[in-house]
């Protein structure tokens, strides 16, 4: 085979492979093992599970995509298999705002002790702080700044912080260095932050309380566009898995949602007039997009004095001329009798999964209910959902821990951890074990624990 199989066809094939064909493709022979070590073929692999478009090796910590692959799957792998005296539980003494808490630098995982997870927190209001999740130890602060500290956002890929003021003064901090690596402003009081890697470089969004949306080029706070996109204050600012569309909202019976094409607003001199296209669906309050699928959004929205809610998924498309559209795909209506959800999320299997008083329920695009979990009495407070895992917090502080199932769409329990003092504030939890450390944050109120 090696005689009348050349190696681009070879790689063609391999490219069907999932990562444990692969590994055994690399046993037959020399050839083959080169083969199927291949960066590309592993790049792809780990494109697909963990949505990593815009990341280099350096930025992951890993020589290879290989790698990178297979330490990744054995922190997960290590994850569900935790159990809760695994855990430990860290207090860090300080004046927290509630609301502010961001990671800085990993990802809550590290393997083999190698690397640091920190979190970024505004403290007193005017100032930025971080803490070494592991140690329970503060690492920095920042000078006391001249008005409160309004929105947060992190970068952790480049381990940089990004602050609006109550002045909105947008400023930049790498976050060991005295003072900030730039500084603008915005003109107008910022309501939402989001920053992210683009194909284009690291960027932040800001929506304003007039309806602008701006975007800065990172770490420069260059004004790469500033678009007026709704009558009101932008409150809802979400980017799709690859970065290609922006969604912004403003639940109000008069706003309709916009989606910006991502490339519109980062190149201005190629699109003098920013591509969207209007979603035509108002009082929606959440949005999520279907991970590894890049044009699809679930909404959700609360109507009427009894607050009836509907989920309603839209795919977004470009015609020829780069006028986006918008076209339902499904919707439905939950039953009178379920409590009003707060908090929901999407997997990349088109399920949708939802907070509801004590329970956590599970749903098909098509409103067929696959789960209801109540695995604890206290009402849920807030739902992480991710390709992964789903993570529930509690009112008292404790956390439940869920994991997609991968050849199903049903979610499958891991273990739960209960906050011993039982105050329902901020937690941090890390794992002990040889090989992996995992560590996650909620921030539920005002408090001073993590």
């Amino acid at each position: 085979m090696e005689i009348h199989l050349p190696d681009v066809p070879v790689m063609e094939i391999f490219s069907y492979l999932d990562a444990f064909s692969l590994l055994q493709a690399a046993q037959v022979n020399k050839s083959w093992n080169l083969a199927a070590t291949s960066d590309s073929l592993w790049r792809k692999l780990c494109k697909k599970r963990w949505l990593c478009y815009d990341l280099s090796l350096d930025t992951l910590g890993a020589q290879t995509w290989k790698e990178y692959f297979l330490r990744k799957t054995r922190q997960e792998h290590s994850m569900s298999r935790a159990k809760p005296e695994d855990f430990i539980y860290k207090e860090m003494s300080g004046d927290f705002v509630e609301g502010t808490a961001y990671y800085l630098s990993g990802s809550g995982l590290t393997y083999n002790g190698q690397g640091k997870s920190i979190v970024c927190v505004v403290t007193s209001m005017t100032r930025l702080t971080t803490w070494d999740i592991r140690e329970g130890a503060m690492t920095w602060v920042s000078p006391i700044q001249p008005t409160c500290i309004m929105r947060l956002a992190t970068l952790p890929e480049l381990r940089l912080a990004i602050t609006v003021d109550m002045e909105a003064t947008i400023k930049v901090w790498n976050c060991y260095d005295k003072d900030a690596l730039a500084t603008n402003s915005m003109f107008a009081s910022c309501q939402i932050l989001k920053a992210v890697l683009t194909k284009d470089g690291p960027i932040v969004l800001a929506g304003d309380d007039s309806g602008n949306l701006h975007t800065f080029r990172i770490p420069d706070l260059h004004l790469i566009s500033r678009v007026h996109a709704i009558e009101f204050a932008i409150n809802q600012l979400h980017c799709s898995p690859q970065r290609k569309w922006v969604y912004l909202n403003k639940k109000h019976p008069h706003v309709w949602p916009k989606v910006y094409l991502m490339k519109s607003l980062l190149r201005p001199s190629e699109y003098p007039t920013p591509v969207c296209t209007t979603i035509n669906y108002t009082l929606s309050f959440k949005a999520f997009w279907t991970p590894r699928r890049e044009d699809r959004i679930t909404l959700l929205s609360q109507r009427g004095p009894r607050q009836v809610s509907k989920f309603v998924t839209f795919d977004i498309e470009l015609e020829r001329t780069e006028d986006g559209i918008d076209a339902k795909v499904a919707s439905f209506t939950l039953p009178s009798d379920v409590k009003a959800p707060e908090w929901m999320g999407v997997s990349d299997k088109d399920v949708i999964v939802c907070s509801s008083g004590t329970s956590l329920l599970v749903y098909n695009m098509k409103g067929f209910q696959l789960q209801r979990l109540q695995d604890y009495p206290a009402e849920i407070m807030r739902l992480l959902v991710d390709p992964l895992h789903v993570i529930v917090t509690y009112i008292d502080g404790s956390l439940e821990v869920y994991m997609w199932e991968e050849s199903s769409p049903y979610l499958k329990k891991c273990y739960h951890l209960q906050n011993p003092r039982h105050m329902g504030l901020v937690i941090l939890v890390l794992l002990r074990s040889d090989e992996t450390r995992c560590g996650g944050a909620h921030l539920g109120g005002r408090g001073r624990q993590i």
